[in-house]
């Protein structure tokens, strides 16, 4: 699995720069540089296949019921995108070798760094939508992690939630809009749904799908109007600059508007939506990059204004439009992160990032200005330069589309306006940062050249901006080749990549936009005073207003309904339920059905009305609480027995085995407070009570007079006819649990062991007083430990132990299983507790709950993995039977080991919960009463 190899290198070396930091930064880097030049190496050693069109598809089934494999892709465009952020990303981490000081924590920033790579990696290698939806919103959490890397910074925690809250909001929308598309497909496999694109757009649900996905879109790719966050998004690290804006994160958008170009594009919904936003992200950014003063803030919105160009490619719905997208793509990556490099080395070498102060630096750093200067000019789109090919291209493509009718001639006016705001805010980079007279008040002078390796980063980038301008058909023709099959799904339209198409439209187009450019940068006196004139709007304090609004919206929301009385939310949940009962059964002509009630026999009823007494006394006497608890307890044994009369053997057993545990939790809980509870409510309120408990009762019973006595079908039949073939099991709940919703178990394991840790976190160092005395001003027995208790529990114990083991072997074929073989055990070893002591019982059972449980989530879940080595789905048991001398005939099956699971976890949380209720009194010595 070579494609997840590339993927996973990243993520397992994580811990090599923690490791490693103590050797020294150069060791750090190192460490942080072997897993994605490694990565590096393995994708390219697919180059000839993926620039031979070839597209490789690895695919490991895990939930395929739930259309979600662990399935990657590589073709031309994942290629590209892969190249991009391990090649960009091994040099930022050499250059971030020398940006970061002493005082900063390398081993963590590397960390961070590669955990977004590897998410990078794994959103533009996926086969399937929903994993791909999985590594998306992890590139969100980790550029979260990246932005606010300096967390002693307020703008870089208000940067970094800013980006978190509308990159994750997004997400949500494109999760709704994948999850719309995999419906109208039916798979979520791209192979399919790139195939499955006339199906997509006829649909019904196609603009809403589009809409959800390009929210999802433009909300990562800082599109307007949603680009606020990218420029606040600069309070990080230069590096991570360089490595999420111009290469990475924000492009994650655009590529996923490359990918999904092939099922989604070809309609008016597309035309009008992506290119209509790309223009005007395109002409807004360019506009507002010219008015920056701050260094990284200029490239900031310069990003915005490229990324606008690229999705108004897109959205002309051209194949030559989506060439010449892709073609921006490369450029724009090496360009800007070669300058936002030279940004850094500035703000590094200088102490600011203000271009009012940052002047006449070709004298004191000519290396570093002649870098940044050719990397500008590249970004203005000046001949002979790699953004000049590109944009050159694109104003070929707005020429050539008729979308608009009669105003189509405004797109590619509108492009040559943006050409030449990108022409003014490139002179604006070059000449006032390197010339423009002397540096004004620096913090660090005199300025001078950073460090000789700080530099190869941006002179390697340089030098492809060069090659590329001057020799594209020698260096980037067959990876955009690749790149554009992979885009348009194998068919290339014929396009050049010569430097000279002869004297034309397109160039005019580019020659009006750089003598444009320099003519606004010349007049820049005049257009700064009209700009300080416009009202001022600060996209944090509006995002803080907006923000606030929605707190304010959700604490009122919260105090009309969680006021803190358990009646009020029993009350609206009865309701609601009540209303939806009633709206259920008002169609029916007639209650009841065809179909006849079961004749009750003697001892049924009799239990019924056990059942009914014992719940009407727990009500009279729920103020007494260690009564109502005893009679509970009557309902809970009553409710095992009517699964035992009604063939339900494991409910039976399971019910009986939680009524054990959750008595003795109660009783434990009830040690610390009052016997009696004070009457609290009003005539009025217990009113309301009775009203809502007797319809709610009585709609519950019509509602289930209805079902009875209507036919329906049910897919028990199924596993009851597969549970033996496919399960290996003749106990069919046991099968059930453990085989064929093997993956709900493993949740629930999972919750329950989460639970008992955080009970246990609750209980840790909580102290209560402890009760000398009972309601009746009665002294407590001062013999803590009952000799009867004593001796009794002693020979419980391995008895129900044995029992318990009993239940767990037997539990695929007969009543029992995993779960509730881990309560019996569980029961036994709190009983030591309770008739020993807090201090004699650990003292014998020297065991980390937290361990056991945990031990028992990880062996459920190596179960899982290991089907994956036999390429089959996750959580896919295997059964054989085997024959031993004087033994005979017996069966293995693998959902045993996973059974060993669950019952770990539930030995290891539910003692976790019940034998931490022993430490929070505040007398010591009382520990060993409980």
């Amino acid at each position: 699995m070579a494609l997840a190899l590339i993927i996973a290198l990243p993520f397992l070396g994580i811990c090599l720069p923690l490791l490693f930091a103590r050797l020294g930064r150069s060791a750090c880097a190192f460490a942080a540089g072997l897993g994605p030049l490694a990565a590096l190496i393995l994708l390219m050693s697919k180059r000839e296949a993926v620039f031979a069109g070839e597209v490789e598809v690895q695919m490991l089934p895990w939930l395929p019921e739930l259309g979600l494999n662990l399935s990657l892709r590589l073709d031309g465009l994942g290629f590209l995108f892969a190249l991009l952020i391990l090649g960009i990303g091994l040099l930022v981490i050499l250059y971030a070798r020398y940006y970061l000081s002493k005082k900063d924590p390398m081993g963590r920033f590397y960390g961070f760094f590669l955990l977004f790579m590897g998410a990078m990696l794994g959103v533009v290698l996926s086969e399937n939508l929903l994993l791909m939806m999985m590594f998306w919103e992890l590139t969100s959490l980790s550029s979260f992690l990246l932005i606010g890397f300096w967390n002693h910074r307020s703008d870089a925690r208000q940067g970094a939630r800013m980006a978190l809250a509308v990159t994750g909001g997004g997400g949500l929308a494109l999760l709704a809009g994948l999850l719309l598309i995999g419906h109208i497909v039916g798979s979520y496999e791209l192979t399919t749904v790139l195939a499955s694109g006339d199906l997509i757009r006829a649909h019904t649900l196609y603009p809403l799908a589009l809409i959800l996905v390009l929210l999802g879109v433009f909300t990562k790719s800082a599109q307007f109007p949603f680009h606020f966050w990218l420029p606040q998004a600069m309070a990080a690290p230069t590096p991570v600059s360089a490595f999420l804006h111009s290469a990475t994160m924000v492009k994650a958008g655009v590529f996923l508007l490359a990918r999904l170009y092939p099922a989604l594009s070809d309609s008016e919904w597309w035309f009008y939506l992506v290119s209509m936003t790309g223009l005007a992200t395109l002409l807004f950014g360019a506009v507002m990059a010219l008015f920056q003063h701050d260094l990284k803030g200029l490239l900031a919105y310069s990003t915005i204004s490229h990324l606008g160009l690229i999705t108004l490619l897109f959205g002309l719905d051209s194949r030559l439009a989506a060439v010449a997208a892709i073609f921006h793509i490369i450029n724009h990556a090496t360009f800007k992160a070669s300058l936002f490099m030279a940004a850094g080395i500035i703000d590094h070498e200088t102490g600011i990032r203000d271009m009012r102060r940052i002047n006449g630096l070709m004298k004191y750093m000519p290396h570093t200005a002649v870098l940044a200067m050719i990397a500008s000019l590249a970004m203005a789109g000046v001949p002979l330069l790699n953004g000049f090919l590109s944009k050159e291209m694109f104003f070929a493509e707005t020429l050539d589309q008729h979308l608009l009718g009669s105003f189509y001639w405004t797109i590619p006016a509108l492009a040559t306006l943006a050409g030449a705001f990108a022409v003014a805010y490139s002179l604006r980079f070059v000449h006032d940062v390197f010339f423009n007279g002397e540096p004004i008040d620096l913090p660090k002078y005199p300025p001078h050249e950073p460090a000789r390796y700080m530099k190869i980063p941006v002179e390697i980038l340089v030098l492809l901006c060069l090659m590329v301008g001057m020799v594209p058909a020698y260096t980037v023709a067959p990876l955009l080749g690749a790149a554009v099959s992979g885009t348009l799904n194998g068919t290339v339209p014929e396009y050049s990549l010569s430097i000279w198409h002869g004297f034309n439209l397109p160039l005019l187009m580019s020659f009006v936009a750089l003598v444009g450019g320099v003519l606004i940068y010349a007049l820049r006196k005049w257009i700064f005073q009209w700009y300080e004139g416009l009202p001022r709007v600060d996209s944090l304090e509006v995002f803080r207003r907006v923000i606030s609004e929605i707190t304010k919206g959700a604490r009122w929301m919260t105090e009309r309904l969680d006021n803190g009385s358990l009646q009020r939310y029993l009350a609206l949940v009865l309701f609601s339920s009540l209303v939806l009962v009633v709206y259920a059964l008002a169609p029916l002509q007639a209650l009841g059905g065809k179909v006849a009630l079961t004749t009750p026999d003697v001892f049924t009823v009799f239990g019924m009305l056990i059942l009914c007494l014992a719940s009407v006394l727990t009500v009279l006497f729920h103020r007494r609480r260690l009564v109502a608890l005893v009679i509970l307890s009557v309902v809970g044994m009553l409710v095992a027995l009517a699964f035992a009369r009604f063939s339900a053997p494991d409910l039976a057993l399971t019910q009986l085995s939680v009524e054990v545990v959750t008595i003795i939790l109660l009783i434990l809980t009830l040690y610390f407070v009052p016997d009696r509870t004070p009457a609290e409510s009003s005539s009025l309120r217990a009113l309301r009570d009775l009203v809502l408990a007797g319809g709610f009762g009585t709609m519950i019973a019509m509602l289930t007079y209805a079902v009875l006595t209507r036919p329906y079908n049910s897919i028990a039949s199924f596993f009851l006819e597969n549970s033996v073939s496919g399960g290996g099991g003749t106990n069919v709940v046991n099968v059930i649990l453990v085989d064929f919703r093997g993956f709900d178990t493993f949740g629930e394991i999972s919750v329950l062991a989460i639970a008992g840790i955080g009970i246990y976190g609750l209980l840790f160092g909580l102290h209560l007083p402890y009760p000398r005395r009972d309601y009746g001003g009665r002294l407590w027995s001062t013999d803590s430990h009952p000799m009867v208790l004593d001796v009794l529990s002693r020979t419980v114990l391995p008895m129900a132990l044995l029992i318990s083991v009993f239940i767990f072997l037997r539990g695929h074929n007969m009543p029992g299983g995993g779960f509730i073989a881990g309560l019996i055990t569980a029961v036994a070893l709190i009983l030591q507790y309770i008739s020993h002591g807090v201090t004699w019982a650990e003292q014998r059972q020297p065991f980390s709950y937290h361990g056991i449980a945990g031990l028992g989530v990880l062996i459920a879940g190596l179960t899982g993995i290991g089907s994956w080595l036999f390429g089959y789905p996750f959580l896919t048991s295997a059964f054989d039977h085997f024959h031993l001398p004087f033994i005979g005939e017996f069966e293995l099956a693998t959902a045993m080991l996973f059974d060993l699971g669950v019952y770990l976890t539930v030995v290891g949380a539910t003692l976790l919960i019940l034998s931490n209720m022993g430490h929070v009194s505040q007398d010591e010595s009382c520990k060993e009463i409980l």
